[in-house]
Formats: structure tokens, C-alpha cells, sequence
């Protein structure tokens, strides 16, 4: 059974020309997608909308065979990491290390196990020495990484990452396509959105592009 089936999807924000236009395709399970496309065409839209913060104004997305419709956004949540293009848009936590531990502590995780993880992603995220910092007074890069890690330490089986190298140098870019491939080994899937299209395709199965709003070099 395919993870998502997208079916005939249109979107449009109120008052305006459509964003997403018969859009149909489908992701497997464990499977690592590029989207891409220039500024404009639907990439962000049309994450939003399989991760269900958007509902589709026509057709239909069934996340393993169950329609999206009837799945909340804490459903969609347990099962689905999303990285926003803007990090501080997912920020709220007063310190790194709060904003690692919250979602582990919300999944019910022992004191022991958080510490743990979050240890483990303030070491891989190079930001130990940020642990106690105000989340909004980091750097751009630093609030990326930060946005990544506390996805990241929950495990999700599906990740959207919208523009996730903005704001990394060629060091950390390469330190992500590591994490990217961590990722995949573990089983779990994702979703890159992003311009650039080298990076997309040294580390995805495929690539789907968005142009005006219609997806092309889809199955």
C-alpha cells in the first residue's frame, strides 16, 4: 500500500487563481522524492497539503489508503515530520534544548530517553554549545539545524523538508545528505523541496517537478 495517493488534487487560496491544478501521483512507503520547481509554482503549497495543514478545494489524498479528510493534524503528526522554509515558524520552546525535548516529552518518553536524544541530535546538529540559548537568537543556520534536529529526534517514517539547506554551508549541506541517508537507512521516507536540483537527485529515488501549478515527470 502506497504511503500517499494523491488523486485529481486542486488548491486555491480565497480570492485567488488556483496554486495546485489536477495534481495526481502517488509515494511508497520508505520512498525519498525531490520536488522541485521555481518560486511560485505550488512545491510549499503542495506539501502543506500532504501533511494536512491545507485541505484540497477538489480531489483527494489518502494517506495509506485512508482518506486525509478524516485524519486530524496530531494523526497526521505522529506519523509525518515537517521542516517549514522559515524555522522560527515552528519555534516556541525557551532554550535549544527545550525545543529538542519537547516533542519526545509529549510522545511519553522517559527523563532518561529525552536526555539521551536530545543529547544525541545537539551533537550531531553541531549546537551543544547552544543547548541553553534562546531559540530566536540563533543564527539562520543554527535555527535550520535546530528546526531539523527536533523533527529528527522523534523518528518520524515520513519527513517534508521544505528548502532545508537554506542558510548551510558546503560542510553542512554534505552533513545533511548524511542525515538524509541515516534517514533512509532506518526505513523511513521523505520529501525534499527544494531549487536545487543536483542536491535533489544525489539524494532521492526521484524527482517531481512543479511548474505553474501542474506536476510533471510523475508516475
Amino acid at each position: 500500500m502506497d504511503f500517499w495517493t494523491v488523486r485529481h488534487v486542486g488548491f486555491a487560496y480565497p480570492g485567488r487563481q488556483p496554486v495546485i491544478r489536477d495534481v495526481s501521483f502517488h509515494i511508497a512507503p520508505g520512498e525519498t522524492v525531490a520536488l522541485t520547481g521555481p518560486n511560485g509554482s505550488g512545491k510549499t503549497t503542495l506539501g502543506k497539503l500532504l501533511l494536512g495543514i491545507l485541505k484540497p478545494c477538489v480531489g483527494q489524498i489518502l494517506v495509506e489508503g485512508r482518506d486525509m479528510a478524516d485524519c486530524s493534524l496530531a494523526e497526521m503528526g505522529s506519523k509525518v515530520g515537517y521542516i517549514f522554509q522559515n524555522p522560527e515558524k515552528q519555534m516556541f520552546a525557551p532554550s535549544v534544548r527545550e525545543e529538542i525535548a519537547f516533542g519526545l516529552r509529549y510522545r511519553g518518553y522517559g527523563d532518561e530517553r529525552v536526555q539521551e536524544k536530545v543529547d544525541e541530535m545537539l551533537d550531531y546538529f553541531e549546537l551543544s554549545h547552544r543547548a541553553d540559548s534562546f531559540p530566536f537568537n540563533l543564527s539562520q543556520g543554527e535555527k535550520q539545524r535546530l528546526a531539523i534536529a527536533a523533527i529528527m529526534a522523534l523518528e518520524p517514517r515520513f519527513v517534508i523538508f521544505d528548502e532545508p539547506t537554506t542558510g548551510l554551508d558546503m560542510r553542512r549541506k554534505d552533513r545533511f545528505a548524511q542525515l538524509l541517508e541515516r534517514t533512509r537507512k532506518r526505513g523511513a521516507g521523505y520529501i525534499l523541496i527544494s531549487h536545487d536540483r543536483d542536491f535533489g537527485a544525489a539524494c532521492c529515488h526521484r524527482q517531481l517537478m512543479m511548474k505553474e501549478g501542474k506536476l510533471h515527470c510523475a508516475d
